[in-house]
């Protein structure tokens, strides 16, 4: 029974000492394992903060990118601007010189041209000059156009005092 008991007992003694290396053994593996993650999460700390940095970087570029261009539309705007008032004056002037001519012209010699003009599809040129011209050259004018287009010039002018 000794023999038998002294069995149980080595038996008993060597299954504890197995149990206590498996944990010892798992135990281990844990804590490489902990560590294993403490470096991973490290390492992907320090990627991510490079990818802000680069972000940020990138955003100062493109903010300055950015700023330009709108500062350019603005300039453009500007430039655009300048040159309709510039624009504007230039036909300004040639609109007034244009009158002067008209102004000086003979009337049946002038409602000649108004004809060929208003003939070649260009009604509106021929009503902006008429309203620049002096109102009694126009009533001389009239006189001397076709019946059909010193009608529609009259429905123009109507039309246009009405605004």
């Amino acid at each position: 029974m000794l023999k038998g008991l002294f069995k149980i007992t080595t038996i008993s003694i060597f299954i504890f000492t197995s149990l206590l290396a498996e944990e010892r053994v798992s135990s281990a593996a844990l804590i490489k394992q902990k560590i294993e993650v403490k470096e991973l999460k490290k390492e992907l700390n320090i990627f991510y903060n490079k990818k802000e940095e680069e972000y940020q970087k990138r955003k100062k570029e493109l903010d300055v990118i950015l700023g330009k261009i709108e500062k350019e539309r603005k300039e453009i705007e500007s430039l655009k601007n300048q040159n309709l008032e510039i624009l504007k004056d230039i036909k300004g002037e040639v609109g007034s010189k244009t009158a002067k001519i008209y102004n000086k012209m003979k009337p049946k010699i002038a409602a000649g041209i108004f004809n060929q003009m208003i003939t070649e599809g260009k009604v509106e040129d021929v009503f902006a000059i008429i309203l620049k011209i002096k109102e009694n050259k126009v009533t001389a004018l009239m006189k001397y156009l076709s019946t059909e287009n010193a009608s529609m010039l009259t429905l123009m002018l109507e039309n246009y005092k009405n605004k």
